[in-house]
Order: structure tokens, then C-alpha cells, then sequence
């Protein structure tokens, strides 16, 4: 159904408030991420013209933590928040946090886990529900992290930790962290999986436990060896440390700073990103329209074109113009069966 379209003054508010996004305003980024999460039809269009004016300024550096439950992350984060700050870096943190069976809410473990960051006015924190998605990540993720990106130096997204589908998180993040836990058991069926060939740097958490933590660096270093990675080029370090102790901290600091001077440097990074954009667009039109709507618009090649025509536009205004076309090819389609069948 044809939406009614957005007047010029909700337009400019929406232009006005990617404005203060991006000179950092902490309020307005609160008031950004409420925005990208209406899913109303009336505020469709102020919504996409927010995330076109925010996505060219989206350049602050993305990192994904993921790992088993109780591996300790959320710990890890609140390490790595204090230890930017520090370093005179504004930061924010994207929680995807297990939802409310009841509400479909998130249940904000993870924000009250990191509740003395919260206090800083450098450290910006969002609690997401992970809602219906198998991989831990929200619909809303990606645009949070546009949001967040545009605002601040350093944005991490912490998943929830569940299933093979974990490698999602590449598509919205230049680098990914993997936090082991000694002794859980965890790794070798990890490897099993292919998770561990998509992480850019591993961290074993709760170092103090000692010869166990040891063994469990030395087994995730066989497994790199053995096993395929995302980059062939770059074998991943692999550091140890506890986030409960703060050991190792400044260590990870300087792997993250490292690996993203090596993305900036090699230009990879710019091709990830340009690959994440293509992978979110997909999936975002692939779960509204099943492979069969996607189809409609073509082979793969002509998909890719199709994303490649709107170069400064935002996923989400992409998808927006994609959907279109879906639907009109699906209507004809349907007229097409109907007019067969009289």
C-alpha cells in the first residue's frame, strides 16, 4: 500500500538530526537509533533520509566481539571501553541482547554488566533485542551501527554468542574479535563449525587460570594453521589475557589499532565494507522476499549492478528502492498466472 510521503519539515528535521549525529551529540543519538527503529510507514521516508545523510560520515571503526556464553565478553568490553577512554577515544557499544519471551525486548544484561562505562560521557551504549534472528544480530543492526559509527571514534557490537549463523556479524563490522574461554570445551567443535575462520584476532579470557589458558592458545594457533581464513594473507593473532584483571588489555588495544591500519593501508577494508553492504542489502531483501523475489530482479551480476547504481545512498534506501521493483515484478508475475488461468 502507497505510504504517504514525508513533508519537507520532517525531511530537514531528519537532515538536522544527522547533523548533530555526527558532531557527536549525545542526545541526538539516542534520538537517531529511536528513529532507525520505526518501523512505522508514516515515518519512512524521515527515516531514510536520515540514515542517506549519517551513512557517508559512518567512519568510525566497527569491531564485532563474539564468543561462547560465559566466555566473558561483556567483561572484556568494559576493559576495552576504560582502556580507550584512556586514550582519549569516544566509543559506543552495541549490545544484541537475548530477547524477552514475553515482550520481544531486550533484556539489557549486557548494559547493566557494563554499567560503569555508562557513567562516562565519552561511552555511548545501546541494548538491542536479538528478536527473531538465529545469528544473534537484530534487523536494526546495521543502521545502529551506521548511526554509531558517524558519531563516535570506536563502536563494538557484542552478539549473543549462538549458533554457525555468529558469522553474520562480518557483514556489519571491519574486524572481529573471538573472546575463548579455557577449558569449556568450546574450540574444538568451534573448528569443527568454520567459525573460527572468520575472526581477524583471538583473545583466551581468564588467563589466570593458567596451564589451561596456555593450552587453549596453543590449540586455537593449530587451528588457524590447519584450517581456512578470511584473509590468507594475515594469520590472526592470538593473545592472551583477563578481562576481570585487566591483563592484556593494552595489548588488544594495540592488535585493534594495528589490524585497522593494516585494513586502511592493503585496502581491504575498503572492500569489506563494500561486501558487507552487498551482503545486507541481500539478506535484507532475501528475508522480506524469499530467493524467489530476489530472483525477480535478475542473476546475481545484475543484483550487484542493481546495488552498484546507488553508490551514496544507504543500505536501507536501497533495499527501499529494490523492494519496489520486487514488488512490481511480483505483481506482474501473479497477473500473468492469473491471466492463464481465465
Amino acid at each position: 500500500m502507497p505510504t504517504e510521503p514525508a513533508s519537507t519539515a520532517a525531511l530537514e528535521a531528519a537532515r538536522k538530526l544527522a547533523g548533530r549525529v555526527c558532531a557527536g551529540e549525545r542526545s541526538a543519538i539516542s534520538q537517531a537509533l529511536n528513529a532507525v527503529d520505526d518501523n512505522r510507514a508514516s515515518s519512512r521516508e524521515a527515516r531514510l533520509a536520515l540514515l542517506d545523510a549519517v551513512s557517508p560520515q559512518a567512519r568510525g571503526v566497527r569491531i564485532g566481539v563474539t564468543g561462547a556464553p560465559g566466555a566473558g565478553k561483556s567483561t572484556l568490553l568494559d576493559a576495552l571501553v576504560s582502556g580507550l577512554r584512556d586514550r582519549g577515544r569516544s566509543v559506543g557499544v552495541l549490545a544484541v541482547d537475548p530477547s524477552s519471551q514475553r515482550t520481544g525486548g531486550a533484556l539489557l544484561g549486557d548494559r547493566m554488566r557494563l554499567s560503569a562505562s555508562a557513567r562516562d560521557a565519552g561511552v555511548f551504549l545501546r541494548s538491542l533485542a536479538a528478536r527473531d534472528q538465529l545469528g544473534g544480530l537484530s534487523e536494526v543492526t546495521g543502521p545502529s551501527l551506521d548511526i554509531m559509527a558517524a558519531a563516535l571514534d570506536y563502536v563494538f557490537v557484542e552478539t549473543v554468542g549462538v549458533g554457525q549463523s555468529e558469522a553474520q556479524v562480518i557483514d556489519v563490522v571491519d574486524t572481529l574479535v573471538f573472546v575463548a574461554q579455557p577449558a569449556a570445551g568450546d574450540l574444538i567443535q568451534f573448528m569443527k563449525a568454520g567459525i573460527l575462520e572468520w575472526p581477524d584476532l583471538f583473545f583466551v579470557n581468564k588467563s589466570d587460570l593458567g596451564d589451561v589458558a596456555t593450552r587453549a592458545a596453543a590449540e586455537l594457533r593449530a587451528g588457524l594453521d590447519l584450517g581456512h581464513r578470511r584473509d590468507p594473507d594475515r594469520v590472526p593473532p592470538v593473545l592472551s589475557g583477563s578481562a576481570r584483571d585487566g591483563l592484556g588489555i593494552d595489548e588488544l588495544i594495540e592488535a585493534l589499532d594495528e589490524h585497522t591500519g593494516y585494513l586502511k593501508t592493503s585496502g581491504i577494508g575498503e572492500a569489506r565494507r563494500r561486501q558487507g553492504r552487498i551482503a545486507r542489502i541481500e539478506h535484507a531483501l532475501e528475508v522480506r522476499y524469499g530467493r524467489f523475489g530476489l530472483a525477480t530482479l535478475g542473476s546475481e551480476t545484475e543484483v550487484r549492478a542493481a546495488i552498484a547504481a546507488e553508490p551514496g545512498a544507504s543500505v536501507d534506501r536501497v533495499v527501499d528502492v529494490l523492494s519496489s521493483r520486487i514488488e512490481a515484478a511480483l505483481c506482474e508475475h501473479d497477473e500473468e498466472k492469473g491471466r492463464r488461468g481465465a
